[in-house]
C-alpha cells in the first residue's frame, strides 16, 4: 500500500474536512479518515496550523468523523448551489454542536487578558463540535456560493478561490498535471 498524502490546500477547515475523501491521480479513492493513523495525521496537520485543539489518536471516533464529513459535504454541496441543506444533515450537525457546547475562557498571557473558546466533556464530542463549528461558519458565509470543485482529472477536492479564474485545488499539483497533459497532447504527433 502506498503512502497516503494529506491534501491540505489551505482552505477553510470545513472544506479540508470534506477533502479528506479525495481521489488520487490514478482515480483511486483516498479516505484520510479510514484509519486511526491517517486521521491522526490529518488532525495533526490541522493542529499544526492552529485550527484545532490537540486531540490524541485514542480520542478519535472515526465513524463519527466520517458521518460528520458526509453531513458537512451534503450541506456544502447544497449551499454552494443556493439550495437549502438537507434537513437530516443539518439536524445531525446541530446535534454534534449541542453535544459539546463552547464557552469563553479568560486567560492571562503575562501582559493582557485573552479569551479562548473552550469545551468540556468527551474529547471525541469536542473534536466533532469544533469541526461542526467550522462547517457552520462556512455554511453561513455568503462566500459558500463561490466554492468550486477542482477541474483536475480525477480530482474532487473543493476550494474557495481567492481569484475568480482559479481552476484547480493546487496550481502546483492539479494545475501542473493539466499543463503537462496539454503539452503532451499538443506535441504527440
Amino acid at each position: 500500500m502506498r503512502e497516503t498524502t494529506i491534501p491540505l490546500v489551505g482552505e477553510p477547515l470545513a472544506l479540508d474536512l470534506v477533502n479528506t475523501l479525495a481521489t488520487g491521480p490514478d482515480g483511486e479513492a483516498l479516505d484520510l479518515l479510514a484509519s486511526p493513523k491517517t486521521a491522526a495525521a490529518w488532525l495533526g496537520a490541522q493542529q499544526a496550523l492552529g485550527r484545532l485543539t490537540d486531540t490524541r489518536a485514542n480520542d478519535l471516533d472515526l465513524v463519527a468523523l466520517r458521518q460528520l464529513r458526509s453531513h458537512t459535504a451534503e450541506c456544502v454541496e447544497q449551499a454552494r448551489q443556493g439550495a437549502p441543506p438537507p434537513l437530516q444533515a443539518l439536524t445531525a450537525l446541530n446535534v454534534a454542536l449541542r453535544a459539546a457546547p463552547a464557552y469563553p475562557r479568560m486567560n492571562w498571557s503575562g501582559t493582557a487578558v485573552t479569551i479562548t473558546i473552550a469545551r468540556s466533556g468527551d474529547p471525541r464530542r469536542d473534536l466533532c463540535a469544533e469541526l461542526v463549528h467550522a462547517a457552520a461558519d462556512l455554511l453561513s458565509d455568503p462566500a459558500i456560493r463561490r466554492v468550486r470543485t477542482c477541474e483536475g482529472a480525477h480530482c474532487r477536492l473543493l476550494f474557495l478561490p481567492a481569484h475568480p479564474k482559479r481552476r484547480w485545488c493546487s496550481p502546483s499539483v492539479c494545475g501542473n498535471r493539466a499543463r503537462v497533459a496539454r503539452h503532451y497532447q499538443k506535441h504527440r504527433h
